[in-house]
């Protein structure tokens, strides 16, 4: 009697943001992947904006079961993003999952802050570890932003990833343009532009009369070229840029191996 073939196992799909657990915008990615895995949750217990690639040393971690929607298994961290990664793998999961997702952010990622932020270092945690990951941001603050545009090419790309076999150290960082669906002219790979916030600290007073400083500034694009995430997002692109955790200047590496020869 011929073997009967054995059914391939759906794909594991670890979800997180750094907005937290409750977020509107994890809550809507979840659903964008709705039956292309088995998905499991684990994200921060509150939000971790700006946290870039921060991970908690001596103090405890805890984890704990949280209600997100029918039939998916959702914890909340106390930790970092990059501990949220972490944890899912050894303790929840026990295995690498297929693909980790990260979002969907509640504003932009796209140019530098991708050093700052906890989505992306999320992400790229989980591209350290050998997990094809994706990062995806909204270029909306509001908790009321409208996620059904962002939800619909989050699904395309991941449904793209899954499909193929992916680069282990694959980490996408992808914007969405804060338009409606119909707005929307397509997805465009960019590279990162060179742009930043020109920051400013407000110095103030506190009720007692002592002083602090209150983070502002504007953001500045200085990168003029047609080829980046920002062009791409003001023109009404999907921009999906491939980044990586090697921060090697290949190009000053040459120019300094022959400065320094041995």
């Amino acid at each position: 009697m011929a073997k009967a073939k054995s059914k391939k196992e759906d794909p594991v799909i670890l979800v997180t943001n750094d907005d937290g657990v409750m977020a509107p915008g994890i809550y809507n990615l979840v659903q964008s992947v709705q039956g292309l895995g088995k998905i499991v949750v684990v994200a921060p217990d509150k939000p971790q904006s700006g946290m870039g690639h921060a991970i908690t040393i001596g103090s405890p971690l805890r984890l704990h079961q949280v209600h997100m929607a029918e039939g998916i298994e959702a914890w909340s961290c106390n930790g970092t993003p990059v501990d949220c990664v972490k944890l899912a793998v050894d303790k929840i999961l026990h295995r690498k999952p297929d693909i980790c997702i990260s979002g969907i952010n509640h504003g932009a990622n796209h140019s530098i802050n991708v050093i700052y932020s906890g989505t992306m270092s999320a992400a790229i945690e989980a591209s350290i570890e050998n997990i094809p990951s994706i990062g995806f941001s909204l270029l909306d603050y509001s908790m009321e932003a409208d996620f059904s545009a962002s939800k619909k090419y989050a699904r395309i790309i991941v449904e793209q990833v899954l499909k193929r076999k992916a680069d282990k150290h694959l980490c996408l960082n992808v914007n969405f343009p804060p338009v409606e669906e119909s707005l929307i002219k397509g997805i465009k790979v960019c590279r990162q532009a060179y742009a930043k916030y020109e920051e400013d600290f407000d110095e103030r007073k506190d009720p007692a009369g002592k002083k602090y400083f209150w983070l502002t500034g504007a953001f500045v694009n200085f990168d003029k070229g047609k080829d980046t995430d920002v062009w791409a997002l003001s023109n009404n692109y999907v921009s999906v840029v491939p980044v990586q955790f090697d921060l090697t200047n290949y190009i000053l590496k040459s120019k300094l191996e022959k400065i320094f020869k041995q």
